[in-house]
């Protein structure tokens, strides 16, 4: 429990009965036909508007973030919808809650990496990146740990987002040394395990939030933005075209098969 504060505050918005201010901004007048999802959410969490460049990139990122087909995480969400179709919120919380380590969250471990590795104070310093991507890759071998960002159960041996990602954060002026640091990590990491592991989608987007100077903390946060939407579009699916029923009887008669009385 920190100390009680004389006056709780807020500087992210405000409402009177007839106004609504989001970071400075009135938002029916000023925001509302003005900005798009992704400015509104830059907005949001930076308290400025976004340049014309980094809004670019950042959309770039929150849309790769909105999509993968069927995910554990969409999985999640359909199966909950399945049981309880009266709460849509719960069955898109459901599939939020899968966001972690692996899925989508992994990204906010390359960034947490990337920063620990290169602090920001070092940036432009000449820091050896040879040197500091190979310290990296064997802190985490000696770990026997897997190096967030890199590696893709499908995406071999490159994940096509990745370059994509890449290209729009380097024509917007957002391509600098963290990324030029998890290429490195990649290479060391490859060489080292005998493995193709492909900087991930969330690899990319971890190291080109490093170059936005984002809290690690919060890098997480842009995936669980992003999935929402998806996660609404298979909610919506599947109450259209339902999968969820069949795929639960369909792992319980393999599971009756292979475990059940009688199974060979």
């Amino acid at each position: 429990m920190g100390k009680r504060k004389e006056k709780i505050s807020s500087d992210i918005a405000w409402s009177t009965a007839d106004k609504i201010s989001v970071r400075g901004l009135d938002l029916p007048n000023e925001i509302l036909g003005h900005m798009n999802l992704g400015d509104l959410a830059f907005l949001q969490l930076t308290g400025r508007k976004a340049t014309p460049e980094e809004s670019r990139v950042f959309n770039a990122i929150v849309i790769t973030l909105v999509e993968h087909g069927i995910t554990p995480s969409a999985l999640a969400a359909r199966m909950t919808y399945m049981g309880a179709p009266e709460s849509l919120q719960a069955a898109v919380a459901a599939g939020l809650c899968g966001l972690g380590t692996v899925f989508v969250g992994s990204m906010e471990g390359a960034s947490k990496m990337l920063y620990e590795a290169l602090p920001q104070d070092k940036l432009g310093t000449g820091a050896d990146l040879d040197a500091i991507a190979l310290e990296t890759v064997e802190k985490f071998r000696a770990k026997k740990t897997i190096v967030p960002g890199l590696g893709h159960p499908v995406h071999k041996p490159v994940d096509p987002r990745t370059p994509r990602l890449f290209q729009i954060a380097a024509e917007n002026g957002k391509s600098d040394e963290y990324i030029d640091l998890i290429q490195k990590i990649q290479a060391v990491a490859e060489e080292k395990s005998g493995k193709m592991l492909p900087i991930n989608a969330t690899g990319a987007i971890g190291a080109i939030c490093c170059e936005f100077g984002f809290p690690w903390k919060i890098v997480r946060g842009f995936g669980v933005m992003a999935r929402s939407i998806g996660l609404v579009g298979h909610i919506l699916e599947e109450s259209e075209n339902p999968i969820s029923y069949e795929l639960w009887q369909r792992a319980e008669q393999e599971i009756l098969e292979t475990s059940g009385p009688g199974a060979t």
